[in-house]
């Protein structure tokens, strides 16, 4: 499986907050694909942030607990609320999964601790007292299990080796959400409802993910942003479509 930060597949459902997705299905074959990955961006005021963890442990110093995070923040009027999701919300999220679990526990357990996650992170930074505000997407790549959380308009697509484009989130934007908008207004923050894909499968041939914040999705559409990246390695991919876009 390759990540660099036709038809266009479904949708996941936009949820509200607490609604969740907790369905795992898996490929046969080998127990780990192979994670490759390339990312790159030049935001014009340097409010975009990476979060690349491929070799995360759930026990530590076992292998076999291995996972791979990939995240996207997209930070608006400011930095601080992108950086500080990128350093807290995956430790929020981990805090939040039970101890002592086995790997089919966990997987079940993550869409629930990626709601908590989110939900201690915005709460954690709007008591800084600041108005910045930030997307944040989050993906969690364990095996052949894919699980995304994200707000806002950071997208993330899966492009298999067979061409299927899947989309793993739903664009929260605030001009084309009343209820939205308003909360916002209101609250002088910037946050958006919580979509969720859990357990989203890859097959043994693999596939590519695109993570990438609105720039390039208001340039590109989900097919051309796959296309742009195939036969390429993850690293010149990365590199590629955020040049086309």
């Amino acid at each position: 499986m390759e990540s660099a930060a036709g038809e266009e597949g479904k949708a996941a459902p936009s949820l509200p907050l607490a609604t969740l997705i907790g369905r795992e299905l898996r490929g046969g074959g080998s127990e780990r694909p192979l994670v490759r990955y390339g990312h790159f961006g030049f935001a014009k005021r340097g409010e975009d942030y990476f979060l690349v963890k491929p070799d995360c442990l759930r026990v530590p110093g076992d292998p076999s607990s291995a996972f791979s995070v990939f995240a996207v923040f997209d930070g608006h009027n400011g930095v601080s609320a992108a950086v500080f999701s990128k350093e807290h919300l995956l430790e929020h999220v981990m805090s939040a999964v039970p101890q002592g679990i086995g790997r089919d526990d966990w997987l079940q357990a993550l869409p629930r601790a990626l709601v908590a996650g989110f939900v201690k992170t915005d709460i954690d930074f709007q008591r800084k007292g600041e108005a910045s505000g930030t997307t944040a997407t989050l993906v969690v790549v364990d095996g052949f299990t894919v699980t995304v959380a994200s707000v806002g308009d950071s997208r993330c697509i899966l492009d298999t080796q067979g061409g299927v484009i899947s989309l793993l989130t739903v664009d929260h934007r605030l001009e084309e959400n009343v209820e939205e908008r308003e909360r916002v207004t209101a609250s002088g923050g910037e946050v958006s409802r919580l979509n969720l894909c859990g357990g989203q499968e890859l097959s043994n041939a693999g596939g590519r993910l695109i993570i990438a914040s609105d720039g390039i999705w208001d340039a590109l559409s989900s097919e051309a942003a796959a296309q742009a990246c195939r036969g390429l390695p993850a690293e010149l991919a990365a590199k590629l479509v955020v040049k086309v876009g």
